[in-house]
């Protein structure tokens, strides 16, 4: 059930995010607003097209923050991928979305301080402080010290 449903929530969304939807969605607004006098602009008319749209944009956010919460568990699990697989990067990264707004303002505070530094021709410096260690890291370290 849930791969239909996400089947159908991709699908959705691309078809949704065509210009040929919007030139529909147009004309039919258009067609809409040209029967107005045929209907004498009565209330019931005015009910169809805000009844429709209602449905619709309300079945819509649904659909839309499904792909939209895929997307970006995706791209946060590339990234984890990526920052893992970068030896020179700060592993301490992988994860922090589950961090409080407060603790992410303070990260991105610091890579923004980076940032300007960096164009302004300081050298690259860490972010907060050393690099997590990784657990191979660990056992190479311990290895070394064993000898």
């Amino acid at each position: 059930m849930e791969k239909l449903f996400n089947h159908f929530a991709n699908t959705t969304a691309k078809v949704a995010g065509r210009p040929w939807t919007f030139i529909l969605c147009l004309l039919l607004v258009l067609v809409w607003a040209a029967t107005g006098p045929v209907f004498k602009f009565s209330e019931t008319w005015q009910l169809v097209i805000n009844t429709g749209t209602t449905i619709i944009t309300f079945l819509m956010v649904f659909l839309i923050q499904n792909t939209q919460n895929r997307d970006a568990a995706a791209m946060h699990a590339k990234m984890d991928e990526l920052i893992y697989a970068v030896k020179k990067a700060d592993a301490g990264f992988i994860g922090i979305e589950h961090l409080t707004d407060k603790e992410l303002a303070v990260i991105l505070k610091e890579v923004e301080r980076r940032g300007r530094d960096i164009h302004a021709g300081q050298p690259a410096r860490a972010v907060r402080g050393r690099p997590a260690s990784r657990v191979e890291e660990e056992g190479a370290v311990e290895g070394s010290t064993k000898k």
